[in-house]
C-alpha cells in the first residue's frame, strides 16, 4: 500500500509532467490542480511543501525554454560559464563534500568479491531509493519503486559480493543531502566500480554548481577529449549513484533536457527542485 508521502510524490510528478507538456500554454494553478484531483489551495500548498517554491516559478525553472535560454544568453555557452566559475567559486558544492575513490583492479574484475555491501531503502522527494555502501563509502544509488528490482539490479553489478540490508552512517550522510541541500554536510565518500574514463567523467559532474546545467560537449571539453562527446554519454548513462553525481544536470546541447536512466520527470523534478534551492 503506498504511504501518504509515496502518494504525493506521485501527484507532483503528474503535475510536472503535465506541466512540462503543457508549458508552452503556461496553465495555471487551477489548471494543473486539477489534473491531480486537488484544490487550488492544497495544491498550491503541497507543491511548495515538496519544492520549496510556487507550482508557477517552478515552471520557470524547468521548461525547455528555459534550458534554452539559459544556453542562449552568453556570447559563452552556458556551460563555459558554469565550470568556469565552479571552479573556481565556492558554490562547488558535489565538489566540497564528495570524493571518489575507485575500486582496485582486483575488486573490478572479480565482481566485488570479498565485499561486504550494506543497503537499505529510503524515501527522498523523487521517490524510492535503494542506496548500498562498503566499509570505503557509497557503491550504488538509485531510484526505484520496486524493491525486489532494486535489489536485483544491485547485484547484478557486483555478483560476487555479500549482501546485507543494514543502514549504516555512510548512507545516511548521503541521503542527508535531500533534506536541505545547503545544509552544511559530512563528506560523503563514494568506492566505484568504473573505468579509469568513467571515473574522470563522473569527478567532473562533481564540479557542476547547484542548480546550474552543461552539456555532454561540456564535460567532454572539460576532460579534454572535445570529440568525445557520444563517449561522456556512455559514461554518464552507467552512472552507479543517482543525484549525488548529478547526471541530471547534463543536458543536450539544443536545450532539449536528453535522456535520463531513471526517468525524464524526475529529471525535470530534480532540475526544478534544485534551482529553487
Amino acid at each position: 500500500m503506498d504511504t501518504p508521502e509515496t502518494l504525493n510524490y506521485h501527484r507532483i510528478a503528474t503535475a510536472i509532467e503535465y506541466i512540462k507538456n503543457h508549458f508552452k500554454d503556461q496553465p495555471n494553478l487551477d489548471e494543473v490542480a486539477a489534473k491531480v484531483n486537488l484544490s487550488p489551495f492544497h495544491f498550491q500548498r503541497l507543491f511548495t511543501e515538496w519544492a520549496g517554491t510556487s507550482p508557477k516559478k517552478f515552471l520557470q525553472y524547468i521548461s525547455v525554454a528555459h534550458a534554452k535560454k539559459l544556453l542562449k544568453e552568453n556570447q559563452t555557452t552556458l556551460f563555459e560559464a558554469a565550470f568556469e566559475t565552479g571552479l573556481s567559486g565556492s558554490s562547488r558544492l558535489h565538489d566540497l563534500f564528495v570524493n571518489i575513490e575507485g575500486m582496485t583492479p582486483a575488486e573490478y574484475k572479480n565482481g566485488g568479491k570479498n565485499l561486504v555491501i550494506n543497503y537499505s531503502f529510503a524515501f527522498t522527494p523523487f521517490g524510492t531509493i535503494i542506496v548500498a555502501s562498503t566499509t570505503k563509502g557509497i557503491c550504488y544509488m538509485a531510484f526505484s519503486e520496486e524493491k525486489l528490482l532494486a535489489i536485483n539490479t544491485l547485484q547484478s553489478q557486483y555478483p560476487n559480493a555479500q549482501f546485507q540490508e543494514r543502514e549504516d552512517q555512510l548512507q545516511q550522510n548521503a541521503l542527508h543531502i535531500f533534506k536541505n541541500p545547503k545544509d552544511k554536510l559530512q563528506e560523503i565518500k563514494l568506492h566505484l566500480k568504473g573505468t579509469n574514463f568513467q571515473l574522470k567523467v563522473w569527478e567532473t559532474l562533481l564540479k557542476i554548481p547547484l542548480g546550474q546545467l552543461t552539456t555532454y560537449g561540456g564535460i567532454a571539453q572539460q576532460i579534454d577529449k572535445p570529440n568525445a562527446s557520444r563517449a561522456v554519454g556512455t559514461a554518464i548513462g552507467k552512472n552507479p549513484v543517482a543525484f549525488l553525481i548529478p547526471c541530471h544536470r547534463v543536458i543536450q546541447s539544443t536545450g532539449t533536457l536528453g535522456g535520463y536512466m531513471w526517468g525524464n520527470t524526475r529529471k525535470t523534478a530534480i532540475i526544478g527542485w534544485e534551482a529553487s534551492k
